[in-house]
């Protein structure tokens, strides 16, 4: 029997990389880098990574042969030839995710990852009532994923999978009527992406009314020291295409919050003014420091169609 080392090598790759998809679906840590409308998906890979590994070790130790005959004309070695630069830099990119995804602990998005992708005070704006401007819809992104990509979920077969951001048309129905109706806005976080669109295409309808959300705190430049935002990312498929959103609060203790500290906060909605457009402002009453949530980040609502 003869030892083959790369192939040792590869059911190693295969087995860290299945061990890593593993422990991120037994910690949770899962929803740190995906929606979790893609948990069945990443956890199908784990399965799928495994099967390879199994296969991968049956060819770890092999009879020795003195005469290879190939009649496809492949290399004779299939795999076990001597190391090559080549070889190495193709070993070196396959291990380079699964190292760093072990050494490096997932983080939560923060006010400097909002800087750099420009937050959505700095958005342009369109042409709005009485010639003058408003902001464009801040939820380009966070459109019904039905809508936007024709995912077929508008069936009486389907069946939601745990953890993912589906809602019945009753309970989305309710709830958005429930938002509309409220004198007291909750920002729960099924629906914050929902009703955080629906307050900006309708600001009108929303002035005056009592509103609490949490979120942690991002100070763009060019707000008043009495001013922040309270701010979510907002997951549509992973954390690359992170949008972030949020309402520009007044709150006079604002320049003793330090940024990137979650808070809860109560307030009432109001009209602002930033850089010429109308805008959702929410003078605060009450703010407390909260610990950051397990989970962080908001999904886009997925509506399911009842039978």
């Amino acid at each position: 029997m003869v030892f083959h080392f790369q192939h040792f090598l590869k059911a190693l790759l295969l087995g860290l990389f299945t061990l890593f998809l593993a422990n991120l679906h037994i910690t949770g840590d899962i929803t740190k880098y995906i929606n979790p409308k893609y948990d069945f998906m990443s956890k199908m890979a784990a399965i799928c990574f495994f099967v390879l590994l199994l296969i991968q070790v049956t060819r770890i130790w092999q009879e020795k042969h003195t005469h290879h005959v190939c009649s496809h004309r492949c290399n004779p070695d299939h795999g076990n030839s001597h190391w090559s630069l080549r070889r190495v830099v193709s070993y070196s990119i396959i291990a380079f995710p699964i190292i760093t995804g072990f050494m490096i602990p997932p983080a939560t998005l923060d006010s400097s990852i909002a800087a750099n992708k420009g937050f959505l005070l700095s958005q342009g704006s369109s042409e709005g009532r009485n010639g003058g401007t408003e902001r464009k819809s801040l939820m380009e992104g966070a459109e019904s994923l039905v809508e936007k990509e024709g995912i077929d979920i508008y069936s009486s077969d389907h069946v939601p999978l745990p953890n993912e951001n589906y809602l019945s048309e009753e309970e989305y129905d309710g709830k958005l009527q429930l938002l509309q109706q409220s004198e007291s806005i909750q920002m729960t976080e099924d629906m914050f992406s929902t009703y955080y669109e629906e307050i900006n295409d309708n600001l009108e309808s929303y002035i005056g009314k009592k509103i609490k959300l949490s979120g942690f705190v991002f100070k763009e430049e060019g707000l008043t020291s009495n001013q922040l935002v309270i701010s979510r990312f907002l997951i549509t498929h992973c954390i690359a295409d992170a949008s972030i959103i949020g309402f520009l609060t007044e709150f006079s203790g604002a320049k003793t919050i330090q940024e990137d500290a979650w808070v809860e906060i109560e307030g009432v909605l109001e009209v602002g003014n930033y850089n010429g457009y109308d805008l959702p402002l929410l003078k605060a009453t009450s703010l407390n420091v909260i610990d950051e949530p397990s989970e962080p980040y908001i999904y886009p609502v997925l509506k399911v169609l009842g039978n």
